[in-house]
């Protein structure tokens, strides 16, 4: 089932990219994710641009798969809205040490999580493959 496909994907890979809108032109970067079955998070700081950007425009677009340099193997694209969540419950449950060189922990009060809400997701099983695509 594509659904499982999908969020064992999103279990196993953390690094992807994102992409926002911001005056009709698209910014990427790369960010870690972590999966509530098919909603995704992201830790940022309250003071970055991504927010600014995400507060005028919450359409974004996410690639996750294909990471430690491989040319092979399952990924995903992903279309969502985004908002700020800042949960303490949420914010305690998807913090990371790795997060700790750009905040000082969970209590931060720069620290916010991106909660992405996939309305379509494309799962390629490899490169090349044919797309496997839900909507939601």
């Amino acid at each position: 089932m594509t659904k499982d496909k999908i969020i064992h994907l999103f279990k196993h890979h953390k690094i992807g990219t994102l992409a926002t809108i911001k005056d009709n032109k698209p910014y990427s970067r790369f960010m870690l994710f972590f999966a509530k079955e098919l909603t995704l998070y992201s830790a940022t700081n309250k003071q970055t641009h991504k927010v600014d950007t995400i507060e005028e425009n919450t359409s974004v677009h996410i690639l996750l798969g294909l990471e430690n340099g491989g040319y092979n193997g399952a990924y995903c694209e992903v279309e969502a809205n985004v908002e700020i969540d800042e949960t303490p419950e949420n914010k305690e449950a998807f913090w990371s040490d790795q997060l700790s060189n750009w905040l000082t922990g969970p209590n931060d009060p720069n620290y916010a999580l991106l909660k992405i809400t996939p309305h379509k997701i494309r799962y390629f099983a490899d490169v090349g493959a044919e797309a496997e695509e839900i909507s939601l």
